[in-house]
């Protein structure tokens, strides 16, 4: 019998995703544009930024051992539930109240807290869907809904936002977490129900047993490791481009909003491109490599190019960023056993925090003493550096990983 991706449940988390980035995409650029237009400090901005990113530092660690033991649908469809809840509230409120700084910077907050467990139970999910042998089929599909999404919503975002009243924005993403609701309300999740008794002794147990696994694999530090550092970076180069583009005289938002667009259109081509023809595992990690290397490098001069270079720019580094990402998560997300996954995206999701806490905070002060386009290079190449020390060099550890087959 021929195998096939495309099962029922599989097609149900695509869809479920592509609402979710759909909501995601169409509510947080107005956010960020409405919160720099309205306090016109990149830090102020940057601070936002971290509020979301602030559950990821501890609370992974604290709720992945529960995740990995209990049934992740039930996490997924609550949360959303729970999420569309959130976007309702806010959109009452602000319908009759004017802007306050630290309204958007609680809700910020609560929607980082719902999120990061969103995240952790639907990585620990996602990869039981897949059909086996499959792998990078599946994350090649995942990795190009976004970017798909992104090149359709970015611009329609911007004009929402230039013309559509905040609240009605807010009321618009809860109704798209109400049809996630649904959609992950028809997915079969497969559970075996353990009859060992579970308390603090054992949740200690588990999170000390993701400790000791970790701390054994080098591969995975450095991998993890450096992605919190080019992530968090790249974020931080992210804000000042915004700031950048909202101050100069021959730069537009509806530009920026196209800037974005090419880097999506070049994640989606590389996408359906991975999903076509996969690397030869052998192949995985010089070609991460190279990825690594040319990406750091444009990112580090995006800010020094014209605006049609910066276009092509973001193109070529969205179709060889999405390569090396489904590649990293399907080498990765088959490296680790079954058990332990939601434990293992934990410790990735607290390191990647501290790095998006940290480089957002570093931006926002470059951006406040810099001009926009030193304080960029001076990240990008930052990374650079940090890409030599942690894949470059350690290569046999990061092989391992990178050129695994289940």
């Amino acid at each position: 019998m021929k195998k096939t991706l495309w099962t029922g449940d599989f097609s149900r988390i695509t869809i479920a995703t592509v609402l979710s980035a759909i909501g995601g995409e169409a509510m947080n650029l107005p956010l960020s544009l409405l919160v720099f237009q309205e306090t016109q400090s990149t830090l102020l901005a940057a601070i936002l930024l971290v509020c979301g990113m602030l559950p990821d530092i501890v609370l992974p660690v604290l709720i992945a051992p529960i995740i990995d033991r209990g049934q992740k649908k039930r996490w997924i469809v609550g949360l959303d539930f729970l999420l569309a809840v959130v976007y309702f509230m806010m959109a009452y409120w602000i319908a009759t109240h004017s802007f306050q700084y630290g309204l958007y910077l609680f809700f910020t907050l609560v929607v980082g807290t719902i999120s990061v467990s969103y995240s952790l139970a639907y990585q620990a999910l996602y990869p039981s869907l897949i059909t086996k042998g499959m792998e990078q089929k599946g994350y090649a599909v995942s990795s190009t809904i976004y970017p798909t999404v992104v090149v359709v919503v970015a611009p329609i975002a911007t004009f929402l936002y230039e013309h559509v009243e905040m609240h009605h924005i807010f009321i618009l993403v809860a109704m798209l977490s109400i049809l996630s609701v649904l959609v992950e309300s028809g997915i079969r999740e497969m559970q075996v129900v353990s009859e060992e008794k579970y308390g603090l002794m054992e949740y200690l147990r588990d999170i000390k047993e993701g400790f000791t696994y970790i701390k054994q694999e080098k591969g995975i530090r450095n991998i993890y490791t450096y992605m919190s550092i080019t992530n968090g970076a790249s974020n931080g180069i992210g804000t000042l481009t915004q700031a950048f583009y909202q101050t100069q005289g021959w730069l537009t938002v509806t530009m920026l909003g196209f800037l974005k667009s090419a880097e999506m259109v070049g994640r989606m081509l590389g996408g359906m491109l991975q999903y076509r023809m996969e690397i030869p595992v052998k192949r995985r990690f010089a070609f991460t490599k190279m990825v690594y290397t040319v990406y750091d490098l444009m990112d580090s001069f995006l800010l020094f190019m014209p605006y049609p270079f910066m276009v092509i720019n973001r193109f070529a580094c969205g179709g060889l960023g999405v390569c090396s990402a489904t590649i990293r998560q399907a080498a990765v997300q088959s490296y680790l056993p079954d058990r332990m996954r939601a434990r293992i995206s934990a410790f990735f999701s607290v390191v990647t925090a501290l790095g998006g806490v940290l480089f957002q905070l570093i931006a926002g002060f470059l951006g406040e003493w810099l001009p926009y386009r030193v304080a960029a290079l001076l990240l990008g190449l930052f990374t650079f550096a940090s890409m030599l020390v942690f894949i470059v060099v350690p290569g046999k550890e990061n092989s391992r990983v990178y050129n695994y087959e289940a």
